[in-house]
């Protein structure tokens, strides 16, 4: 898992301001109160007048998740276009029976062994069959069809501070999963540099 903010609209917060202001006649007023004002009496439109794009590498699992925001705009990696080079490997979590949403993070060092060397011999299985068919000229298209989830993929995300800010809200509370809530704080670590006042305003830790 890697993210990396690839740009944010220059001096985010002015230009929030700037908008929000719209209709007073000291409009360049850099009185950064008027953020955590708005934040606090649901005045949400005004932090959609910034924008910032993430890149993000992670598997094809956790995208299918990230795609489900619909507020964003996407680009991802083309299994179509470019060949598969790698796989992201994770821990095993065990089930919890009372909700199918939670797993629990109390497995065996035996147990999470035996999934680490199952995934490397799925991934390796999978990329020799996948490298096969390449070479028997099947289409990227098709061959793709042999790898697993846990292939690696890369995801261009853009969208609005507003829909940033309900993105990390929903994905960073205890009901996501553990790997793409991993994905959220590594976004709000760096958003958060970039629109300080506005992660004061909603108390996400600065430099966590």
């Amino acid at each position: 898992m890697n993210t990396r903010l690839v740009w944010i609209t220059p001096d985010a917060e002015k230009v929030i301001m700037y908008c929000a202001r719209v209709s007073s006649p000291n409009q360049d007023s850099d009185d950064t109160r008027l953020l955590s004002y708005c934040l606090k009496h649901k005045h949400f439109s005004i932090f959609e007048m910034a924008n910032a794009c993430f890149e993000v590498e992670t598997s094809r699992a956790i995208s299918a998740q990230l795609l489900r925001h619909k507020s964003f705009s996407f680009q991802e990696f083309s299994q179509r276009y470019a060949e598969v080079l790698n796989f992201e490997f994770y821990n095993p979590r065990r089930q919890d029976t009372k909700n199918r949403q939670n797993s629990i993070d109390d497995m065996s060092d035996d147990d999470k062994k035996w999934f680490d060397d199952s995934q490397r011999h799925v991934a390796a299985t999978a990329m020799h069959e996948y490298n096969q068919a390449l070479e028997r000229g099947i289409a990227k298209e098709s061959a793709r069809f042999l790898l697993p989830m846990s292939a690696s993929t890369k995801l261009y995300i853009n969208g609005t501070i507003r829909s940033w800010i309900h993105y990390l809200n929903l994905r960073i509370d205890p009901s996501t999963q553990s790997e793409h809530r991993e994905i959220a704080y590594s976004i709000r670590v760096e958003l958060a540099q970039h629109i300080p006042t506005i992660a004061k305003a909603l108390e996400w830790p600065i430099g966590e």
